[in-house]
């Protein structure tokens, strides 16, 4: 059984990370709110997080394999179409849109280092561990679809 760095589910670290953002912003106050333009794109951001989301969790049940990101050696089949063949992690880039919208909500400069705190730290910590795993699972199948596929986007 491989172990991966983190205990901490993504989800969890993205909420971690949101609350930063917050406190961060609170305490700069400097920006106001986000104008009409600023909306439209945190809205259509919002929209593309639940979108992909949506997919990559349909795609894992229609697949049959699991879901969960701490047993990657149970994972009995790659997925590689869909959302998946725009990127090895639609559901972490789910949760990257979901602070880069915290982030155009709060419209302060220092909440923007949410997102890119967040992909180093799930990067480091969760993606790099399940990708020696399924490399290990699947090989070249996996080693093939690294190649052909982005880790975000």
């Amino acid at each position: 059984m491989q172990i991966l760095e983190s205990r901490i589910p993504a989800p969890v670290v993205a909420i971690a990370v949101a609350i930063g953002m917050w406190l961060l912003s609170h305490a700069e106050r400097g920006y106001g709110a986000p104008g009409p333009l600023q909306s439209v794109v945190a809205d259509a951001i919002l929209m593309s997080s639940g979108i992909i989301a949506f997919v990559a969790f349909a795609q894992f049940y229609w697949a049959g394999t699991t879901i969960n990101p701490f047993r990657p050696e149970c994972a009995s089949r790659l997925i590689t179409r869909g959302v998946f063949r725009l990127s090895r992690n639609p559901i972490y880039v789910s949760l990257l849109l979901l602070l880069l919208f915290h982030a155009i909500y709060l419209w302060s400069l220092p909440a923007f280092a949410g997102p890119a705190a967040f992909v180093a730290y799930v990067t480091r910590f969760q993606i790099v561990p399940e990708e020696r795993a399924l490399e290990a699972k699947f090989g070249a199948e996996f080693s093939e679809y690294k190649r052909r596929v982005r880790r975000w986007l």
